[in-house]
């Protein structure tokens, strides 16, 4: 039982987090750049024209990128399955 192993464990496990994270937030930043932009231009000062686009734009983001996600989680729970012999040993 390495101390390495627990870091590499743990450092995939952040990556993921990171990647997964940033799948569904990066769109949501775009768009609020966006109507941000647009408000700024039109002198627009509704707070609901900032708040919907982003929140329909995430939400797709998440239906488009959820079996991914789902995939992508399945696959780092069957290496740590697999990688329990060599912790345990």
């Amino acid at each position: 039982m390495e101390p390495e192993v627990f870091v590499d464990i743990l450092s995939d496990a952040l990556f993921i987090v990171i990647k997964l994270v940033s799948a569904i937030v990066i769109p949501g930043l775009l768009i609020g750049l966006v109507v941000a932009v647009f408000q700024a231009a039109t002198s627009i000062n509704e707070q609901t024209l900032s708040f919907l686009p982003r929140l329909i734009i995430t939400i797709m983001a998440l239906i488009a990128g959820g079996h991914w996600i789902t995939q992508v989680l399945m696959d780092y729970f069957n290496l740590l399955v697999m990688r329990i012999p060599e912790i345990a040993g």
